[in-house]
């Protein structure tokens, strides 16, 4: 499906589980996609967020559980509460643009296997990667200051996690049923 140039918002729940959807060109005129715009679309595969869009609101593609790719613009700033949960998601680089990861934004996206986060990121809301059984690679930049509670829970993939110095909160069990080992301020932590 190809949305014309010149449409600015899509509206909430507005291809809300359009199952058949497999393909959505996105015009570079968006910027706005509601809430669960997109979410249940089960048969897409890939999508391109334009650079005019600065946030990717929730829900919006969640429970797609055919999106295996994501290209996300640079003027994204948030990606709120359960952007991409339970999707298909196989790898995503999260751009320096981001300041925000919402709660369980990629929660039990069990296919992700690498995460890069941009180097704006300040907040990694709980929940945010709980269950993403494959990821095994994922590198937290200097600028984060919060990780929430059970924000990496069970990603049994993972060996090895360093916290920067920058980080001055992280919530309950947020590295928890993994047997990674977690650095946190030069200090190695065991979390089993």
């Amino acid at each position: 499906m190809v949305l014309p140039e010149g449409l600015t918002s899509i509206g909430v729940n507005a291809f809300n589980n359009c199952v058949s959807l497999a393909n959505i060109n996105l015009p570079n005129s968006l910027i706005s996609i509601g809430d669960s715009a997109f979410s249940s679309c089960s048969g897409l595969t890939s999508v391109t967020i334009p650079d005019g869009v600065t946030s990717i609101r929730n829900s919006a593609f969640a429970s797609c559980s055919g999106l295996t790719s994501v290209t996300i613009g640079n003027c994204v700033t948030n990606i709120e509460n359960y952007a991409f949960y339970h999707s298909g998601l196989t790898s995503v680089a999260i751009p320096d643009s981001v300041t925000t990861i919402g709660s369980d934004a990629f929660n039990n996206c069990t296919s992700l296997t690498s995460v890069t986060i941009g180097n704006g990121v300040t907040s990694i809301g709980s929940y945010a990667f709980y269950n993403c059984t494959s990821l095994t690679s994922v590198t937290i930049p200097n600028n984060v200051t919060s990780i929430g509670s059970q924000a990496f829970y069970n990603c049994s993939g993972l060996t090895r996690l360093t916290i920067p110095d920058s980080v001055t909160s992280i919530g309950t069990v947020a590295f928890g049923l993994t047997t990674m080992e977690v650095v946190i301020k030069g200090k190695t932590v065991d979390e089993v």
